[in-house]
């Protein structure tokens, strides 16, 4: 199901911010992802310099009807297998994209072979 998934890599780095729970995020196209939690809020954006925490990320949308339950898991443990690295995954919904589309997340450090996993997976080329 990877090969039929549409693949995007975002460029640069990628950092989760924090605010304390009554300064409510601005959000904009470049913010992937907004959580709160009882004391604050957490949202993915493009890294500033100042983050301690860097990410690459890519991004797959599914055609409509495809059945992707356990791709999470799947891949996950691809890249956990490959690269010793754990990832992170953040979802959102887009009916007239196929629905559930997925952003993952994996250290900056590790971006260069992340890619090159997740491409060789489409391709087919796994071992």
């Amino acid at each position: 199901m990877i090969a039929e998934a549409e693949l995007v890599v975002l460029d640069g780095e990628w950092a989760y911010r924090e605010a304390p729970a009554d300064e409510t995020p601005t959000l904009g196209m470049d913010v992937l992802a907004v959580v709160p939690d009882e004391h604050s809020w957490s949202w993915l954006a493009p890294a500033g310099e100042d983050a301690p925490e860097r990410f690459g990320l890519v991004s797959f949308h599914f055609p409509a009807g495809t059945d992707n339950s356990g791709f999470v898991g799947w891949l996950a443990t691809e890249l956990k297998q490959r690269l010793g690295t754990g990832v992170f995954v953040v979802c959102g919904q887009n009916s007239a994209r196929g629905g559930i589309y997925d952003y993952w997340g994996y250290p900056a450090s590790l971006a260069t072979e992340a890619v090159s996993v997740v491409r060789e997976l489409r391709d087919g080329r796994a071992a």
